[in-house]
């Protein structure tokens, strides 16, 4: 793959995985109750999800919703909606970021658990679906084989899509000092619904 090609799919790429969306917030909301190495099993599952997504997309995922808009639209407002009620469920102090003092009192969740929550948001994620359906098609060049140019497009997402959930989950750990009063719990209980909300909105507007 030339390197003009990829001096223009890196930022592209990582602004896309940079921006909060589903898999940034709960790397963000795992970083604060288990912390960033309990958060690297989720990672596994979210990464296996993204490039799978990926590959969809590629195989034929954008030729489906090209050729039907509409379930691309009700796709988006599903995905709107759904951060939207994760929003309010913020706002109302029973989201993740809330339940701290909870999760320090029982067991964390299983390696196998985060595996699986971490998967199922990627392949859930209606951001991921929409980045990869607009952006990854024109990097593709019909003349040349398919395989090697997947694999060092697919390979520079993971590495981006890595650093983002680091840079995320980090941040949440070191955000888990100011959780140890009730109104810090609040405060970052809001903070993170309302940037929920602000990115359903954008889902479903865009």
């Amino acid at each position: 793959m030339e390197l003009s090609v990829l001096a223009l799919f890196v930022p592209a790429s990582f602004f896309a995985s940079v921006t909060p969306g589903l898999c940034m917030m709960l790397a963000l909301s795992l970083g604060i109750t288990v912390g960033v190495r309990h958060t690297l099993w989720m990672m596994v599952g979210e990464l296996v999800g993204v490039a799978l997504v990926a590959l969809a997309t590629v195989l034929g995922a954008a030729v489906v919703m090209v050729q039907y808009p509409t379930v691309f639209q009700l796709f988006k407002y599903c995905g709107g909606a759904y951060l939207a009620w994760m929003g309010m469920q913020m706002w109302r102090s029973r989201g993740q970021l809330a339940s701290l003092d909870a999760a320090q009192g029982r067991a964390r969740p299983s390696a196998k658990a985060l595996i699986v929550q971490g998967f199922i948001t990627a392949v859930a994620n209606p951001k991921g679906w929409a980045f990869f359906i607009a952006l990854l098609p024109p990097f593709i060049n019909q003349s040349k084989p398919l395989a090697p140019q997947l694999s060092v497009l697919i390979a520079t997402i993971l590495l981006l899509e890595t650093l983002c959930l680091l840079i995320y989950a980090g941040g949440g750990q070191a955000l888990s000092r100011l959780l140890e009063r009730a109104e810090n719990v609040r405060l970052i209980n809001r903070i993170s619904g309302t940037l929920l909300l602000l990115v359903g909105a954008w889902l479903a507007l865009s």
